[in-house]
C-alpha cells in the first residue's frame, strides 16, 4: 500500500512548503483540479524535480476524442497516475487506454466510481441504484476496458477485487489515519480500514497538512503501515 498525499492548499508557496518539509519520505503527491487549474503544468514539473512520483487527479469526463487527447497531454507531463471517471463510459475509456498504448510510458489509469463525497442517498438520486451495487458496475466497466484500477472508498475496495482481479488497483480517498474525521466527506475510514480491504494506494490530506508538524506525522502514518503490511504478511 501507498501513501498519496493530497496537496489541496489555497496557494503555491503553501504547497512548496509542505513538500520541503514531506520532501525524502516515500509517498506519491495527487495534485487536483483546484491546483492544477490555479498552478498549472510548471507545477507538475516542480513536484516532480522534488523527487515525487505525481498523481494528476484531474477526473477527466467528456467526449472519447476530448478525453483521450486530455489523457495524452497529462502523459505528456510525465506524470505517474491520472483518473477517469468512469462514468463516462466504456467506449470513451477504451479510447484513452488505446492512446496510452501509443506511449513508450504511460501513466496509470484509475477509474472513478462513487465519489466518497456521495452517501447513500445521493448515489440513488444520480445513479437510480444502490451504491455499493453502482460501484461494483463502475469497478467492472474500467476492468473489462482494461484500466489499471478504480478511486472508491475503503468500503467497496475488497468486493471490487474480488468482482474483478486480485491485481486490480483501489485507490480509497477519504482516509483519516487516526480518527473517523468526516469534514466534508460522507464515506470516511482509516488505515486499519484500508489494510483490511486491501487498498493499493490511499489519499490523505488535511491530517497532515492541518497539522503543525506534517513531516512527523507523515513519518507516523508511513510508520504504521509498514508494521500493518509486515502483521499481514505474518498472519
Amino acid at each position: 500500500m501507498q501513501l498519496c498525499l493530497a496537496l489541496d492548499l489555497p496557494d503555491k508557496q503553501a504547497c512548496l512548503k509542505l513538500l520541503t518539509q514531506v520532501k525524502g519520505l516515500d509517498l506519491w503527491v495527487k495534485l487536483g483540479l483546484r491546483g492544477f487549474v490555479r498552478e498549472g503544468p510548471r507545477f507538475v514539473q516542480e513536484i516532480q524535480e522534488m523527487g515525487f512520483k505525481t498523481f494528476l487527479d484531474l477526473k477527466l469526463h467528456d467526449i472519447n476524442y476530448t478525453m483521450q487527447e486530455a489523457a495524452l497531454e497529462c502523459a505528456k507531463l510525465g506524470v505517474d497516475m491520472i483518473t477517469l471517471h468512469a462514468s463516462a463510459g466504456a467506449t470513451a475509456l477504451k479510447s484513452v487506454v488505446e492512446k496510452m498504448r501509443t506511449l513508450p510510458k504511460a501513466p496509470l489509469l484509475m477509474g472513478v466510481t462513487i465519489l466518497t463525497s456521495l452517501d447513500s442517498q445521493e448515489v440513488e438520486q444520480v445513479y437510480h441504484a444502490p451504491l455499493q451495487e453502482q460501484a461494483l458496475h463502475l469497478a467492472q466497466l474500467c476492468f473489462t476496458s482494461g484500466l489499471d484500477g478504480v478511486v472508491c472508498s475503503v468500503f467497496e475496495s475488497e468486493a471490487i477485487k474480488q468482482a474483478t482481479s486480485s491485481h486490480f488497483r483501489t485507490l480509497t480517498p477519504a482516509i483519516r489515519p487516526f480518527a473517523h474525521v468526516q469534514d466534508d466527506q460522507k464515506r470516511v475510514g482509516n488505515l486499519q480500514d484500508a489494510f483490511r480491504a486491501r487498498a493499493d494506494f490511499i489519499v490523505i490530506g488535511r491530517p497532515i497538512y492541518n497539522n503543525p508538524k506534517p513531516s512527523e506525522i507523515t513519518s507516523q502514518i508511513l510508520e504504521q503501515m509498514r508494521g500493518s503490511h509486515a502483521s499481514m504478511h505474518e498472519s
